[in-house]
């Protein structure tokens, strides 16, 4: 217990799902948290969900990543109210407002979604981590957490620009590791599975691939955002962390092992 005590962390699509298990994970070490998302109830409803169930400092803002002034805004925020930013867990994800619903396939992909996915999926997290990286270089210490995803590791069809966007953050994540070990900062990417809220949505509209997928899964259960992907997060925000940096974790029960179908039904 207290492996995060007087650590701060600033972890962004913290309102649900993989971010809010992170969160939680982090509280339950000690760590105070500043979270970040752009759906303020369900952020307010975090914040207050942590604060009163584990006693910790919690502070939410909403943020649109998408933008650089609202990502620097952020974290200026976090420096004021807490010092410091000592663990930074880049995870907000969201496909562009006003784009239509479905997959995205490689010949049918618009300039305007790859420039959104390009913005939210990687850019975002590079001007977090400018943003956090002198502070951290000034105390010697510092952990970056970026949240990738299987689906680009092994080209899933359909989901192109989130690919894309999440194999730049992985290449993003190992060469900012190259070039700040030297100053007490790790950097590592985690590729999870987890049962959260869009994976449910998916699960219901495509449950035959769903199953398929659970089926050949060696542990034959999603993760859970809290106990699984927060546990390996806590792993790398930690100093038991102090030798591990430019590594990519697949917290996915052995999926990346073999590969899974992901292969969902769609419109020709």
């Amino acid at each position: 217990m207290n492996r995060l005590q007087g650590r701060t962390a600033l972890i962004t699509g913290a309102a649900a799902g993989i971010g809010k298990g992170v969160a939680r994970r982090f509280a339950a070490e000690g760590a105070s948290l500043w979270l970040a998302d752009i759906n303020i109830a369900a952020g307010e409803a975090a914040a207050e969900e942590i604060r009163s169930e584990f006693g910790v400092n919690v502070s939410f803002a909403p943020a649109d990543v998408s933008q650089h002034a609202a990502v620097q805004a952020m974290v200026d925020a976090a420096h004021t109210r807490f010092g410091h930013v000592d663990i930074l867990v880049n995870n907000a994800w969201g496909r562009r407002p006003g784009s239509q619903p479905g997959f995205a396939k490689v010949e049918t992909l618009t300039d305007m979604d790859a420039d959104w996915a390009w913005r939210i999926g990687t850019q975002s997290a590079l001007w977090a981590m400018q943003a956090v990286f002198p502070g951290m270089k000034e105390r010697g210490w510092g952990r970056v957490i970026n949240m990738c995803s299987l689906n680009g590791v092994n080209a899933h069809p359909y989901s192109v620009d989130y690919n894309m966007a999440k194999e730049a953050l992985r290449t993003l994540t190992r060469s900012a590791a190259r070039e700040w070990a030297a100053y007490g900062i790790c950097c590592n990417a985690i590729c999870p599975g987890a049962a959260t809220e869009a994976y449910k949505k998916f699960a219901d509209a495509q449950p035959e691939n769903a199953a398929d997928m659970l089926r050949l899964n060696p542990m034959g259960y999603m993760g859970d955002p809290e106990r699984d992907i927060g546990g390996a997060a806590l792993f790398l925000a930690s100093d038991d962390c102090r030798y591990v940096t430019g590594n990519t974790l697949f917290v996915d029960g052995g999926s990346h092992i073999n590969g899974v179908p992901w292969l969902p039904k769609q419109k020709t």
